[in-house]
Parts: C-alpha cells; structure tokens; sequence
C-alpha cells in the first residue's frame, strides 16, 4: 500500500475519527452517553482495521480487514441515522452522514476491486 499521504482511504478514515470524536465530546458536553459511546466506538474503529488491512499478509487478509472496515463503517451509519431520528439531543449529523457515505462508497470498490484481482 501507498503512505499515508497517498492513502485516500487511510486519511479519510483518520480524519473521520477525529470528527467522531469531537462528536463524542459535543454530546457528552450535552448529557448523551449512549448513543454518543456506541458511534465513538464503531466510528474510530474503521480507520484501525483500515491500518491493520495496510499491513495485512496477503490478499485475503486485506480483503477481511477492509471487509471489517466496512462493517464499522455501516454500523457507525446505522448509529448517526438512530440519532437523527431520535432527536434525543439537537446536534448536527448531516456532513458526519455523507461522510461515512464516501468512506462506506470508497471501501465497497476496494473489496470488490481486491476480490476481482484475487
């Protein structure tokens, strides 16, 4: 794999991490510790399995590492959707949502790349 200033989808997935954890402290600040503990967790795991996929030991090891990836990334998805919904605490998901969109979009054609050329 290309270094960390080539990688789209290791950046992008560091990057969403730090959002989500300023995310995090924005709903605790307001009292919210469920929901905000379960998108903390899922949301900043994607970019881990994403640098395990970087060093993973052959094909198939990338390839169910980025399937990983992938599965937090929906998660995180289903947890920003079940917050918008609520209304438990008025916070804005909108950019977080689009931007787990392009990481979920960008992971889906790594895989499905990856297991065409296996």
């Amino acid at each position: 794999m290309k270094n960390f200033k080539n990688n789209l989808i290791q950046i992008k997935t560091f990057d969403f991490a730090l959002n989500i954890i300023q995310f995090y402290i924005q709903c605790k600040s307001m009292n919210e510790f469920i929901l905000s503990k379960q998108i903390l967790r899922c949301g900043t795991s994607i970019g881990a399995n994403v640098e395990e996929a970087i060093a993973a030991q052959s094909k198939k090891d990338f390839i169910s590492k980025l399937s990983i990836a992938n599965k937090e990334a929906r998660e995180t998805k289903y947890w920003l959707r079940l917050y918008e919904s609520s209304n438990l605490i008025e916070i804005e998901t909108d950019s977080y949502l689009q931007e787990i969109e392009s990481i979920i979009n960008i992971l889906t054609k790594i895989i499905k790349t990856s297991s065409e050329n296996l």
